[in-house]
């Protein structure tokens, strides 16, 4: 029989947004502590964790500090110095996934290329050093121009259709990706432990703000058939086992209109594709990425309902102290599970909460969602 001593492990935890917020709260449950890494005083992974090391992401004195004191260090957040990681991994100190893997996947270039190198059906892609109308030109309309660090929730990445739409692009080193018209846009959480056993969500649909390149509303189960599902966890698990890594990630993929998958990017973290395995499934995704990283068993991840969630964003032109409208309507719809991420300002288009709607029937939790998404707002009022 297996002892062990309460804590289970110190998790040192990189970035403190609502991502480390979720992990925090189930780590709690698994009967671990944690602590924080953030700049922001009272960031909203702090406010369940109790334990904050107030600092950058670049900082290698506050990063030596967090591993110090934790006995595995984990993120929430790809922008960080991984020279740092990997010097204080040679010393010793447990990182999930490896700096190695966060370095990788950090820079959309090299992410691409390894897929390449893998096999793994991706998007047409070149590397551009220096965007200018010739090398968009010559790579052919319409594309994508990504980033190559830094971008996320739709930023660092710009859909160029046309030569005259080429003032959008991006003046940052960047590649460009042959526009994909997708039939859907699909996502799999897949779970690696460090025995290498992978343990996959039910794929799910993703629908995106047309504009803002944010997620907006998500089913699931998607609606596919089952021969396409098979075909995209294992695709899924196939890009994580070419990656090597210990923990969560979330694979997200294109469904062509001639039926192809192809591989769009991978977050090494939890992911925003799988909020909704809180309520729906047996074990989500936070509590399986630390068991994951601290080395117990993988739980199963059959989902119990379907289940429709929702991103709620700033709402446009307004920043300072949130104002939540609608929230006790919204409330009152039977299945409606609301998770406010305790940030202390609003800004356009920043995730302040989700909502996930569960209903037996996909279409209804559907509409329950999209009546939520139109009930509650939140705006903001100037600090004082």
């Amino acid at each position: 029989m297996d002892v062990f001593p309460l804590p289970l492990a110190r998790i040192g935890i990189i970035g403190g947004g609502q991502l480390g917020r979720m992990m925090a709260k189930a780590a709690k449950r698994l009967g671990c502590t944690c602590v924080v890494l953030d700049p922001t005083p009272g960031s909203p992974a702090s406010q369940v964790a109790g334990h904050q090391i107030l600092g950058d992401y670049h900082d290698p004195s506050k990063l030596r500090e967090l591993a110090e004191i934790c006995d595995v260090i984990t993120f929430d957040i790809e922008d960080i110095d991984t020279e740092t990681l990997a010097q204080l991994e040679q010393e010793g100190h447990r990182f999930h996934p490896s700096p190695r893997v966060l370095a990788l996947i950090q820079d959309k270039l090299t992410q691409k290329q390894a897929f390449a190198a893998a096999g793994i059906p991706t998007a047409p892609f070149v590397e551009l050093s220096e965007p200018s109308p010739e090398a968009f030109a010559a790579f052919g309309y319409p594309l994508v121009q990504k980033a190559r660090r830094g971008g996320y929730d739709g930023r660092g990445v710009s859909i160029v259709k046309t030569p005259e739409d080429y003032d959008a692009h991006l003046p940052v080193p960047s590649l460009l990706e042959r526009f994909v018209p997708a039939a859907k846009e699909l996502a799999v959480v897949v779970a690696r432990a460090r025995d290498g056993e992978c343990r996959c969500y039910p794929v799910v649909e993703m629908c995106f703000r047309s504009g803002e390149n944010v997620l907006d509303l998500l089913l699931a189960p998607a609606n596919i058939p089952s021969s396409v599902a098979e075909a995209a966890v294992d695709l899924a698990v196939r890009t994580v086992e070419m990656l090597d890594g210990v923990g969560i990630f979330g694979v997200e993929l294109f469904l062509t209109e001639t039926g192809e998958l192809l591989v769009n990017e991978v977050a090494p973290r939890t992911h925003n594709s799988g909020h909704h395995t809180i309520e729906a499934n047996v074990t989500d995704q936070f509590e399986q990425h630390l068991r994951a990283v601290v080395g117990l068993p993988l739980g199963v991840t059959d989902q119990l309902s379907p289940a429709a969630m929702i991103n709620l964003l700033g709402a446009p032109g307004r920043r300072g102290r949130p104002i939540i409208k609608g929230m006790a309507e919204a409330l009152a719809i039977p299945g409606v599970c609301l998770h406010l991420y305790g940030k202390a300002t609003s800004a356009p288009f920043r995730k302040m909460g989700h909502v996930t709607v569960l209903d037996p029937d996909i279409e209804t939790a559907k509409r329950k969602a999209e009546r939520v998404r139109d009930l509650i707002e939140i705006s903001a009022e100037d600090h004082p």
